[in-house]
């Protein structure tokens, strides 16, 4: 066995393996059969009947270990939690032996029973012990301070936050505690596609290769496939295929699904990112702000247990109704300036006076994102639906039935990003060309994020799409918001990261 490039402790372990083997130790069996985990032996325990865990098995890592001549005491780490174990000499005979050869992070299977020990933890005394997995590699724990009030104080292991995006793995078991973030956004995801369902709303799926993208305003990443010969697009958005879907008769559709994005990374930014999107047939954006509110006040009451949330020590309230305030009035009270109206270039020249960068091929589009981004968003600490947005910023979205130059979009804000983005769905044919053909005219300009006309589905509104709303819903930020985490990458296994850089590199520094 060669041991090139390993360091002590990896040497060591991969010695103590090859010696558990020559004492015909499989350390790594094929399955091992649980009844119970660590929290159900913790809550099911009891002093008057403890009998009735007398015949009991259990698996997990070993985290700690404390050896007493004839006897040792370890901890083990499951899903549930940890939970100690008692182990004998007189008990399990020379394979109490060959726990000389275990170590922190090895996976082991303990049958035996519940007892409470004199110091009054509920621990398992071992009868049985199975290796169900060596360690080879050392693992980071971090130190632990119980306080005289019984709070447990961890000290992370691992310093360097990064590792822990890139390492997830170790960061679950060093840190169990960050486990409840991803619980709750399963929950989240569970809440949310229960709420559908219900209403009688079919989950679908659509194609993440395509020939052409669309729905959004952003760069895709592109593919090639060998076979057809034809370059493809990891797609942006879902929108354009769930209209097809209500053109060919579906009354609501929705789709949680992974989206691609070729931009920046930053703390709500990850290029792979996780949406849904939902469209119903003959409702308009009213409806959608209310079903909205409705959804996700029924999600914060699932996932969270109420209304009520704390966001980095921000109050929050997902409690229905959420704040309405109309995008050009917001422009007005947060810049001083009647944006309504305004030309490419007086927009341009008010975004160089607010002190707002554009470039100077900027679009009106672009301009007033910019500008809304940088003077009016921060302001939206609360759950509010933004209004009735610019035509020039929403080439999907329906004219507004009431206010000419406007469209019948809303956006939902929470602590000044970007939620939720809603329209009453534009189903006229003839004012979606020319809008997608204003696009092209914008991308040729130099816009790359423009939409690009696509011909197929300006087809499918032509055979004719009732009126429909329709939503699309950030999951990682709803997470990130029900769960208090100011980072995406906090609410995502495994965030997109930058290529680590080799010692080589590091010395040239």
């Amino acid at each position: 066995m060669s041991f090139n490039g390993l360091n002590d402790q990896e040497i060591r372990r991969r010695e103590e393996l090859s010696k558990l083997r020559e004492l015909g130790v499989n350390p790594y069996p094929s399955s091992y059969t649980k009844s119970h985990n660590s929290s159900d032996v913790l809550s099911q325990f009891s002093d008057e009947d403890a009998s009735a865990l007398s015949d009991i098995s259990i698996a997990g890592r070993i985290v700690a270990v404390r050896k007493m001549g004839k006897a040792t005491f370890c901890h083990i780490q499951d899903e549930a939690g940890k939970i100690q174990v008692y182990l004998k000499k007189d008990d399990l005979g020379e394979v109490y032996d060959h726990f000389s050869l275990f170590d922190i992070g090895d996976i082991i299977g303990v049958k035996g029973y519940a007892f409470r020990t004199k110091v009054g933890e509920i621990s398992v005394r071992a009868t049985v012990l199975t290796l169900l997995a060596k360690s080879l590699t050392p693992i980071p724990l971090g130190k632990e301070e119980t306080d005289e009030n019984g709070v447990v104080t961890r000290y992370d292991a691992i310093a360097d936050k990064e590792q822990r995006y890139r390492k997830r793995y170790l960061d679950l078991i060093a840190n169990p505690e960050i486990k409840a973030t991803f619980i709750k956004r399963s929950k989240i995801i569970t809440a949310m596609r229960r709420y559908f369902d219900e209403r009688g709303w079919l989950e679908v799926e659509t194609p993440i290769l395509q020939p052409l993208y669309g729905g959004a305003t952003a760069r895709p990443f592109i593919t090639h496939h060998n076979a057809l010969d034809i370059e493809l697009y990891l797609r942006i958005a879902d929108e354009l295929y769930l209209k097809r879907l209500i053109v060919g008769g579906f009354e609501g559709v929705y789709e949680i699904s992974k989206n691609f994005r070729n931009e920046g990374m930053d703390k709500t930014h990850n290029p792979e990112y996780t949406s849904m999107e939902l469209y119903v047939a003959y409702k308009d954006y009213t409806w959608m702000m209310e079903m909205t509110e409705d959804l996700l006040q029924t999600i914060a009451m699932q996932a969270c247990g109420g209304t009520d949330v704390d966001f980095k020590g921000t109050a929050l309230s997902f409690k229905a109704p959420f704040a309405r305030a109309k995008m050009y009035d917001l422009f007005q009270e947060h810049t001083g300036k009647d944006l309504r109206g305004a030309s490419r270039e007086a927009l341009y020249a008010i975004a160089r006076e607010l002190h707002v960068e554009v470039e100077p091929s900027a679009s009106s589009m672009k301009i007033l994102d910019e500008i809304f981004s940088e003077k009016v968003e921060h302001h939206l600490v609360q759950p509010t639906f933004v209004m009735d947005y610019p035509v020039e910023m929403s080439p999907l979205a329906k004219a507004h039935s009431t206010e000419s130059g406007l469209v019948e979009r809303f956006e939902l804000f929470v602590m000044g990003k970007e939620v939720a983005n809603a329209f009453s769905e534009l189903n006229d044919p003839i004012d979606q060309r020319e809008r997608l053909e204003e696009q092209s005219r914008i991308r040729a300009d130099g816009d790359d994020e423009a939409m690009v006309l696509d011909e197929d589905f300006l087809n499918a509104i032509e055979v004719g799409m009732p009126p429909t709303a329709g939503i699309g819903v950030g999951i990682d930020r709803l997470v990130m918001l029900l769960t208090n985490n100011d980072s995406i990458r906090d609410v995502l296994f495994f965030p997109q990261m930058r290529p680590e850089k080799t010692q080589a590199q590091r010395s040239e520094e």
